[in-house]
């Protein structure tokens, strides 16, 4: 049981809206790979959590961390082999040699702030095209481009959201529903032109996963990339969350796409729990921005968070995990839709690698939040952690630690199916 006081507490310190997972809060004391044990010494199955990416508390992480944070951990206006080892690396993983400049942050806010100003000083621009429910960083500044939160601060007016394509409920052909949302993309260009604004960027998680985890075709990121860079702009990948390995079929998300991103902002997955982020760009790009404004990070980039990227990075490719999620990833995907065949609110399931959906709806595909919602906190109950997501509220959200396994995936699809089976009676 938790206490009240621990709860009294954290509203005394953090205010009563400082958002909390499920209707019976969790007070997690310990993790290791998939699992967090809670203060009573309860397990549960982790299938949320991207932020320790490769597991809970790896050791090959933590031994780096503690290492590096013994040794030295300075701001990066020092020379230090560890920092440039880390840059030289994770350049290196980008599929293209044009992507060979990485400036370092702490988060994927950040990040994201950074690749905004380099396209803005690019560009000349200042307008900016996001879909029309994203998140992308909780600063002032992202504020006025969030769409997908609730905040008090009102829309820019050098925004302009884009509806994105969802097959699920699309009633015509792929190449109608591209031609029709693509035609929505030219309004938005000529909408910012027309104020004055310009076109400096489109930011696109390249999985939509805010947006519900959406299946959208390559050829209308395609389309959009092309728009903006004949209005003058720069696309930007936010790989928060599909990045370093996660979907399985390539270290990146936004490689499924056919697109090459101009900026790559990257955030927690990188650390593994510590704060890293990063913005991957061109050395032109950069050089130019950096030539006009005096950019540094004092903590961005620092010897213990770049010993902690460079440890990430090892137990990606010692243990296999791209592939690994892949292999996983496609076994998840085969039981979700064995638990979905089973119950007609279970209307869509979606995803690549170790990220998938699952969309419960009622009658004529109309939404079930409410469903949803029973939906986490039950499987909370019996020690599965899930959560989630869409414009709706209505898609379940599985998004483990890479490190689970096959066995893991029969816990969470069993406890699923009979979950929904009790609560969709």
């Amino acid at each position: 049981m938790i206490s009240s006081d621990i709860l009294e507490r954290r509203e005394r310190q953090f205010g009563p809206n400082a958002p909390l997972f499920y209707d019976r809060p969790l007070h997690m004391v310990r993790g290791s790979e998939c699992w967090m044990w809670d203060a009573d010494g309860n397990r549960y199955l982790d299938c949320y959590n991207n932020v320790p990416h490769v597991g809970h508390c790896h050791p090959h992480v933590v031994d780096a961390l503690c290492k590096q944070a013994s040794t030295l951990n300075i701001h990066t206006r020092y020379l230090n082999e560890v920092v440039l080892q880390y840059a030289e690396r994770l350049t290196g993983l980008l599929p293209s040699p044009q992507l060979d400049r990485a400036m370092f942050v702490c988060t994927g806010t950040e990040a994201n702030e950074l690749a905004l100003r380099i396209a803005r000083h690019a560009s000349g621009n200042r307008g900016v095209l996001v879909s029309d429910f994203s998140y992308h960083g909780n600063s002032s500044g992202f504020a006025e481009l969030t769409t997908g939160l609730p905040h008090p601060e009102p829309m820019a007016d050098f925004v302009r959201s884009l509806k994105i394509p969802d097959p699920y409920r699309w009633e015509g052909s792929e190449d109608e529903m591209v031609a029709h949302h693509l035609a929505l993309v030219d309004d938005a260009i000529e909408s910012l032109t027309e104020a004055g604004f310009g076109v400096a960027t489109v930011i696109f998680d390249t999985i939509f996963s805010t947006e519900g985890l959406l299946d959208v075709p390559p050829a209308y990121v395609q389309g959009v990339a092309q728009r903006v860079r004949d209005a003058g702009g720069l696309f930007i990948a936010d790989e928060v969350q599909p990045g370093f390995g996660r979907m399985g079929d390539a270290m990146w998300g936004f490689e499924s796409t056919g697109v090459t991103p101009d900026l790559v902002t990257m955030g927690k997955p990188m650390g593994n729990g510590h704060p890293v982020g990063a913005v991957v760009t061109s050395s032109a790009l950069a050089d130019a921005f950096t030539g006009d404004a005096l950019y540094f990070n004092t903590f961005g980039g620092n010897p213990v968070s770049a010993a902690a990227g460079n440890a990430v990075l090892d137990v990606i490719e010692r243990e296999d995990l791209v592939h690994h999620s892949a292999t996983v990833g496609q076994y998840l995907q085969e039981r979700l839709k064995d638990v979905a065949s089973k119950f007609n609110c279970a209307g869509d399931v979606r995803g690549r690698g170790l990220f998938a959906a699952v969309e419960l709806v009622g009658d004529g595909k109309q939404p079930e939040a409410r469903l949803a919602k029973a939906v986490i906190n039950e499987m909370r109950n019996r020690q599965i952690l899930i959560s989630k997501i869409g414009p709706a509220d209505n898609v379940l959200k599985i998004r483990p630690p890479l490190c689970l396994g096959t066995e893991e995936v029969d816990l969470l699809a069993d406890a699923l199916s009979s979950t929904i089976g009790t609560l969709a009676q």
